[in-house]
């Protein structure tokens, strides 16, 4: 069908033209497909049906786990169904909010005194939480700062996992839009700190790319080596950042 891969295992494009532009993604069984020429839509899912025992669900409205809200003026997707599922299952469902996912000027540490903390238990809900951040850019920092301890939690980490808890409790309707009606620039944005690790010293990049209204691509991580001054923990974050924009 003359698609070619997009360097993903799940993503192909059929380009005739820059009208005719057919995009394909995957997972196991679930496929979905967009583009900008109807005519196209309807050829691959006639090729696709007769190739295939399929079912048309048609406009997408949910896929894995993230709901998809098509609305004329844009797109907005989120995860509120799966959001307030680990608020039960983790029994945080009548929690207090709260208006910030990390306390300010938070430095966690191994903290080998602290009072131990079931493993399976913490892994579990920084595994939901991971898979939360899908939509919710505003967590990821606080998320990738506690998947540190995921051998050795205390109560520490604990503490500071139910707080992003108590700030999704607050926050559950929140989501990423895409509006429409706005020019989709591309716009990315990096910072770090420095030596923010208190045990080896190293620091964190963190960098958001927005396209149009929407935030498309984010991250916050540990950065690989020791930063010897500001300006270099900066510039290893900016170089993560513009690698990923020539990706993009």
């Amino acid at each position: 069908m003359d698609f070619r891969d997009a360097r993903l295992n799940t993503l192909y494009i059929k380009s005739v033209d820059p009208d005719n532009i057919l995009i394909v993604c995957l997972y196991v069984d679930d496929l979905i497909f967009t583009g900008n020429n109807p005519k196209m839509f309807a050829e691959f899912r006639e090729a696709m049906v007769k190739c295939f025992e399929m079912t048309d669900l048609g406009l997408m409205s949910y896929f894995l786990g993230i709901k998809v809200d098509q609305q004329d003026d844009g797109i907005f997707i989120s995860q509120k169904k799966f959001a307030g599922d680990i608020l039960k299952k983790f029994k945080m469902e009548n929690s207090k909010p709260i208006s910030t996912p990390v306390e300010e000027k938070l430095k966690l540490t191994s903290d080998i005194g602290g009072k131990k903390v079931n493993p399976t238990l913490y892994k579990s809900l920084i595994g939901s939480l991971r898979y939360l951040t899908a939509t919710r850019p505003n967590i990821v920092y606080g998320v990738g700062l506690l998947s540190r301890f995921m051998e050795k939690p205390r109560d520490s980490h604990w503490q500071a996992a139910k707080r992003i808890l108590r700030y999704i409790k607050g926050t559950l309707t929140e989501g990423i839009f895409y509006d429409k009606g706005i020019d989709v620039n591309l716009v990315g944005y990096t910072d770090s700190d420095w030596a923010g690790d208190r045990e080896t010293r190293k620091s964190m990049s963190g960098y958001a790319f927005h396209l149009g209204s929407g935030t498309i691509s984010w991250s916050s991580k540990k950065q690989q080596v020791v930063a010897l001054s500001t300006a270099e923990a900066e510039y290893i974050a900016a170089a993560s950042c513009a690698t990923q924009a020539v990706w993009l």
